[in-house]
């Protein structure tokens, strides 16, 4: 016998589906991917934090749930929306189902409700916060619709990123990159490590003093939930590294937090970037590739003054700022996801660009 539980959406609409996942109460931002497979990816990628996050895709949960695949220990997000959860995964690497995997972290979620209409509800209105409850909501809506409009996200790096340093040694180490940790997803630091990095996670917090002193050939800035203009601390860091000549190259709010470094800014999208299917023109190798993103800021690309930096990438669909090159130091950010697990891999590039940095730099 399937619960029945409710979702409200700020804009007063209540819909009914079936609980699945851990039974609780909660209220976030509700955003959709669009992925068709990388729900595990999304899950457990703490840029989630805060957010109610619905699946555009239909069936969720067909491969199960895979360890290996994580991009954290844990998932972030506030709860999962699906047209339909999976109950029976078929997939040699599958440790679990989905709606074990929710219940075991806490996570409600809420399946059997016509996702389509609420992902066109979200690209209408904008993204709007909402409530999952297991109550009816129609005797108390008033109340439910002041407490969902009242939600903020905030202190959301500071959440998510390690308590301490770590590192993953390379075996065959060429450069030594520090790796910023404002809500990482573990394929970045695979894929400095498949090229020759060996990689030392930091707490988003640790100042430039401590970063400079560990020596890196490089420093990466990790991608991150919530909104960027709120890290006042870091954005004063990342201002230091950028005149230190150390090459860096930043992702998502890695992104978003250098260009405010520099002293432009950012915006909030209507419903923001998120899945596996975005187009995004490199405007200086003049070529379209394919990304996986997962924002709902984006930097004014208006904001940006020219001595500083120049707009490397456009996204294609509303032409958005997809990346930046800065002038006269050895620093260039993307907005969306080269380390792309479960891909597309097309923009792996953008690694082996920082590595060059690294080598020119290194021999200066």
């Amino acid at each position: 016998m399937h619960t029945p539980i409710y979702l409200v959406l700020a804009n007063g609409t209540v819909l009914e589906g079936e609980s699945f996942g851990a039974v609780g109460d909660t209220v976030g931002e509700i955003v959709f991917a669009t992925g068709m497979t990388g729900y595990i990816e999304t899950l457990t990628d703490p840029s989630y934090y805060g957010q109610i996050v619905v699946q555009t895709f239909p069936q969720v949960g067909n491969y199960g749930i895979i360890g290996a695949d994580f991009e954290s220990t844990r998932p972030w997000l506030e709860a999962y929306v699906v047209r339909e959860a999976c109950e029976e995964p078929s997939n040699f690497r599958s440790e679990g189902s989905l709606d074990g995997f929710l219940k075991k972290y806490g996570v409600p979620g809420i399946c059997g409700l016509d996702t389509r209409r609420l992902t066109k509800i979200i690209r209408e209105s904008g993204v709007m916060n909402g409530k999952l409850t297991s109550k009816s909501p129609y005797d108390h809506l008033d109340e439910i619709l002041e407490e969902i409009r009242s939600f903020r996200i905030t202190h959301a790096v500071e959440s998510v990123t390690c308590k301490r340093a770590t590192v993953s040694v390379c075996e065959e180490e060429r450069f030594h990159v520090v790796l910023m940790d404002f809500g990482l997803k573990e394929n970045i630091k695979r894929s400095l490590m498949a090229r020759g990095c060996t990689v030392q996670v930091v707490p988003a917090h640790t100042s430039a003093e401590e970063i400079l002193a560990l020596k890196p050939d490089g420093i990466m800035l990790s991608n991150g939930p919530g909104d960027p203009a709120e890290n006042i601390e870091v954005i004063a860091t990342i201002e230091k590294l950028l005149s230190s000549g150390v090459p860096m190259f930043g992702i998502c709010l890695g992104h978003q937090l250098t260009a405010l470094a520099a002293g432009a800014k950012t915006i909030k999208l209507k419903y923001g970037h998120r899945g596996g299917n975005q187009p995004v023109k490199d405007l200086f190798s003049d070529k379209v590739y394919i990304t996986s993103q997962n924002h709902g800021y984006a930097v004014d690309s208006s904001s940006l003054p020219p001595q500083v930096g120049t707009v490397s990438h456009i996204n294609l669909n509303d032409g958005t700022c997809e990346g930046v090159r800065y002038q006269g130091i050895p620093v260039f950010t993307v907005q969306f996801h080269p380390e792309a697990a479960s891909g597309p891999q097309d923009t792996q590039y953008l690694f082996d660009e920082f590595v060059r940095l690294m080598e020119r730099e290194g021999k200066q």
